[in-house]
């Protein structure tokens, strides 16, 4: 689905219904998943660090559409919950090399009514409560994770990082915190509690044994696109010139800074852990490959995982099934690329799917090479061609091939990785095309996914048929009109923007009809 530009190819059929059933993270994709949010993986992403070729930068988000406004808990990790980030260097599709996440919670001040409070700006010394009250003391903004200026902070998460080698038994398991406490960054409560919200996330950011840097915390939803329009039947909001809903003119499709219909993320937080570390950690034989070599590509995963007892209902096991960890945990959910179990996987199938491993997924095959999305778009409009089953074609979101891989690479067994060539260079920003290789920029989705990669529209156009053959207008302009992200990236680690605040700058005054006032 990636690969080759000049394999570009969008039927008519598709271009019209596929914008209705959009292929990205949908953040709701599994009936599992539905009933467990804080397990729910919205996003994943792998690629080479933008500002060090040396690194490769994983980010996993769970917990969708965060209203940063919703106290007083706001949203913190489950402690319950394994994150885990898998890579398999050697084309089996088995893990060899994984991340391991797991968080704690401590309230600080238990008799405080939120999670998070301040008033002053960190100078002032602090207000007693009246005499007739209880002698509790009302901490100064928060400004800091630990010390002084973080007496705000009542609840408070750290966590722990572990590189997992091998799989089951033989697993060799090293922490890479070295008994330091890394804590995870809370929600953007807003002005008076964080006056300098950026600076409080960028604490965050730690730098922990072998060169690896770590993240985990609130920030803002990078996945961008509309909802509501897509999985209203095709009922898509843009502004399309094209007289087609969900067809781009060419000069939407070449811009890359402008929406032309309402981004359903916009405003929303997840929750986010992000690692970056030499490439060395993980490929086969610790080196950095050119591009050429097979062994300069890898596969990634990202899971969530809980203890057995606590999975909500469970199908029948299958070889393999949940935890190649072995630590006796049940996996909930996983994701290598945005697309598969989205729109691929049958829903009756879909909680096998995210409870499964990608060594297995032999067993879910014929939802790709045969993909009743594609069958739907032929049928609601009224006949029009799309590609005959086989979908070879599609293969390339399962197996190693090229371009992503070399040619020569063992394909490896059918598997859901997102698959990532270490050895293809970051494009500089003003190279960067949010279309990735469809567009000629190779250093994007599908060759890992970037945070800007606009999934949405380049899935569309996979399954449309663009790698089939159909490569003219106007199937190479299907889109939901959703171009980019509402609020910019950053260009260094952790790369997502930081929380959006709860109390936004650009509030407006509240309406003293209806709450007196009061903003």
């Amino acid at each position: 689905m990636r690969m080759m530009r000049e394999n570009l190819a969008l039927l008519m059929a598709m271009l019209m219904i596929a914008p209705t059933m959009s292929f990205g993270a949908n953040h709701r994709e599994a009936p599992i998943t539905a009933l467990d949010r804080a397990a729910d993986i919205t996003d994943w992403y792998a690629f080479v660090s933008y500002d060090d070729p040396s690194k490769v930068t994983m980010i996993l988000n769970v917990d969708p559409l965060l209203d940063p406004g919703n106290g007083p808990n706001y949203f913190p990790f489950d402690p319950d919950i394994t994150y885990i980030m898998w890579v398999d260097n050697d084309q089996d599709a088995v893990p060899d090399v994984g991340f391991e996440f797991k968080f704690q919670t401590e309230i600080r001040a238990p008799g405080l009514f939120t999670g998070f409070i301040g008033a002053g700006n960190g100078i002032n010394a602090p207000a007693n409560a009246p005499a007739n009250g209880p002698s509790q003391v009302i901490p100064p903004a928060i400004t800091a994770l630990d010390g002084p200026g973080s007496q705000g902070l009542s609840l408070r998460q750290t966590y722990t990082v572990t590189m997992i080698r091998g799989i089951g038994e033989n697993a060799v398991r090293t922490s890479l915190s070295s008994g330091r406490r890394l804590f995870a960054v809370p929600s953007n409560v807003g002005s008076r509690t964080m006056p300098n919200y950026t600076a409080l996330a960028k604490q965050g950011i730690y730098t922990i044994d072998n060169g690896v840097k770590v993240f985990a915390g609130t920030v803002d939803d990078p996945f961008f696109i509309d909802l509501a329009g897509t999985f209203d039947s095709l009922n898509l909001r843009g502004n399309f010139p094209s007289g087609t809903p969900g067809v781009l003119t060419r000069e939407q499709e070449a811009d890359d800074k402008t929406n032309f219909a309402p981004d359903s993320v916009k405003g929303f937080n997840v929750n986010s852990i992000a690692i970056e570390m030499p490439i060395q950690l993980l490929t086969q034989g610790a080196a950095i490959y050119p591009a050429t070599d097979r062994r300069a590509v890898i596969g990634t995963y990202g899971a969530t995982l809980r203890p057995r007892v606590t999975v909500r209902r469970s199908p029948s096991e299958v070889p393999g099934f949940g935890d190649p960890s072995g630590m006796g945990m049940r996996q909930v959910q996983r994701m290598g690329n945005p697309l598969i179990n989205e729109v691929l996987i049958g829903t009756g199938s879909k909680d096998r799917f995210s409870m499964s491993v990608p060594a297995n997924d032999s067993q879910f095959g014929n939802f790709v090479l045969d993909p009743l999305l594609a069958r739907a778009l032929n049928a609601v409009y009224g006949g029009l061609p799309v590609p005959e089953p086989p979908r070879t074609d599609l293969l390339l979101l399962a197996q190693y091939r090229p371009p992503i891989a070399p040619p020569g690479t063992p394909v490896g067994p059918v598997a859901d990785l997102l698959r990532l060539n270490t050895g293809v260079p970051p494009t500089p920003a003003a190279m960067r095309k949010r279309m990735g290789a469809l567009a000629g920029d190779l250093g994007g989705f599908p060759n890992g996914r970037r945070v800007s990669d606009d999934v949405v529209d380049i899935s569309l156009r996979a399954v449309a048929g663009v790698l089939a053959g159909f490569n003219n207008a106007p199937y190479n302009m299907i889109g939901d009109g959703v171009n980019t992200n509402d609020v910019p990236y950053q260009e260094t680690f952790p790369y997502v923007a930081f929380a959006q605040s709860g109390r936004p700058a650009n509030n407006p005054p509240a309406d003293a009809s209806n709450d007196g006032g009061q903003q």
